[in-house]
């Protein structure tokens, strides 16, 4: 397998290990949410310095950055909160709506237009998420569910804002920067509630939050970004989304959270119409760059 694809599958197998750490690790959402992100902070201003780029650390990153560091926070925050009142495939696929999401305000406010194709792609996305939800969208006698997917819903926005803050940012602010900085500022956007929870943390929780900083956190970070810099956008897009397929997977070996074939249908629906997504917006983007060299 080439180096960078693997990097690729490896950094979205690794940020799909969040949901099942957190649940091991047993301590509030905001322990866990802080310490993934301040630990990954540190190890990736560890790994400028090891490197000789003292400068990137140094770089002043810009208001933007610092918001979408706060939009970092939320949608992780707000995505384990919502572990413990719904499945993780309900959870994962329900935050994987936050592209959808991204395109249609992108739509209307930031002159990306949609094509035709695009906006099926969104349909069809909707389409599984009601098959996920076995087309029951009665939450009446059913409120840990509909709790649980208040918060994911709410960590859906936080993802979506992300995506539409992170592509305002100019291009001078490297992408290491950004990212040290992202998670640094979303740790101190989360370290009064963790303070507030006052978790007594023992010895093997400890683990589990050093594996969040490590594993989903500053791995996963960095392998994004050796993939990012080689592969196309849509061959990492397409790659991505086993993320939501790892943690689909986790759920159902770990803590038997089957699926029935109706929701294994939409998991593929939503998966397939990001797929393509991707595809179509790597092709545009090539038309636009040949137009533009005419």
């Amino acid at each position: 397998m080439n180096s960078n694809i693997l990097a690729a599958v490896l950094a979205a197998v690794f940020m799909g290990t969040i949901g099942a750490i957190s649940v091991y690790a047993d301590v509030s959402a905001e322990t866990v949410t802080f310490y993934r992100l301040f630990i990954g902070a540190v190890l990736m201003g560890g790994f400028l310095l090891a490197t000789g780029q003292k400068e990137r650390i140094l770089t002043w990153p810009g208001v933007k950055v610092l918001v979408t560091g706060a939009f970092l926070a939320g949608f992780v925050v707000f995505y384990i909160v919502s572990l413990d009142y719904t499945s993780m495939a309900n959870a994962v696929m329900l935050l994987y709506l936050a592209p959808v999401t991204a395109s249609i305000v992108a739509h209307f406010f930031m002159g990306e237009r949609l094509t035709g194709a695009s906006a099926g792609l969104i349909g069809l996305a909707l389409f599984g998420f009601a098959m996920m939800m076995e087309f029951n969208f009665n939450l009446s006698g059913r409120k840990e569910e509909a709790i649980g997917l208040f918060y994911a819903l709410c960590a859906m926005l936080c993802y979506a804002a992300f995506i539409l803050t992170n592509r305002l940012i100019h291009e001078r602010v490297h992408v290491l920067t950004r990212s040290g900085y992202q998670m640094l500022v979303g740790a101190l956007c989360i370290l009064p509630f963790m303070i507030q929870q006052g978790d007594a943390i023992a010895g093997a929780q400890w683990g589990w939050l050093i594996a969040a900083g490590v594993i989903p956190g500053f791995l996963a970070i960095m392998l994004a970004v050796v993939a990012l810099r080689a592969l196309p956008a849509a061959t990492y897009g397409t790659l991505a989304y086993l993320e939501p397929i790892t943690v689909v997977a986790l759920a159902w070996v770990l803590f038997g959270q089957h699926l029935n074939t109706l929701q294994m249908s939409g998991c593929a629906l939503i998966i397939i119409s990001g797929m393509v997504q991707a595809l179509l917006s790597q092709r545009a983007s090539r038309w636009a760059a040949a137009e533009a060299a005419l």
